[in-house]
């Protein structure tokens, strides 16, 4: 890691920003790979199991790197948040409705951005949403129930989508 042993803190902040976008261009270019290959529904069931596996080992990574304890409720998966991959390109917000529930949304997202930008129609990610977040934060804690409340193909409002995370009653 001598490479980086120069940068200051804001060149590593940067690098940070471009890894992020690297990764999410990959993943965007693998989709793409496999949707000409195999078309929209099967690239879409693809993605799904792939997001499946990279959730949890993200979500671990993130826990054990960050002193996440298992269990921590809504506000560990909060602090996690904070921490994956995608929250350096994508502005995103948390609300807590009560101790026992939170809502998540995404305000701008890279991907959907991009497609409007091409004047692409907004890319139907709910399904691959689903897994994704419900993976992430029962790993975070597996009392954590994962609601969508608003992803595409539903329209977009004031956030590209919104997840609701509520805690199992004991």
């Amino acid at each position: 890691m001598e490479q980086f042993a120069d940068l200051s803190r804001k060149g590593l902040l940067k690098l940070v920003r471009v890894y992020a976008k690297n990764w999410l261009a990959h993943d965007g270019c693998w989709f793409l790979a496999v949707e000409e290959k195999l078309g929209l529904n099967s690239a879409m069931e693809i993605d799904a199991r792939g997001w499946e596996r990279f959730s949890v080992m993200e979500a671990k990574r993130i826990m054990a790197a960050f002193d996440i304890p298992p269990h921590g409720g809504l506000r560990a998966l909060e602090k996690a948040f904070r921490f994956r991959l995608y929250s350096t390109v994508n502005r995103q917000q948390v609300e807590w409705v009560n101790d026992r529930v939170m809502i998540f949304r995404m305000i701008e997202c890279r991907v959907q951005q991009a497609r409007s930008r091409k004047n692409l129609p907004h890319f139907p990610c709910k399904p691959v949403g689903i897994v994704e977040y419900s993976q992430f934060a029962a790993t975070i804690d597996p009392r954590i129930q994962t609601r969508c409340i608003t992803c595409p193909p539903d329209p977009v409002t004031d956030c590209h989508c919104a997840w609701e995370f509520s805690l199992k009653q004991k």
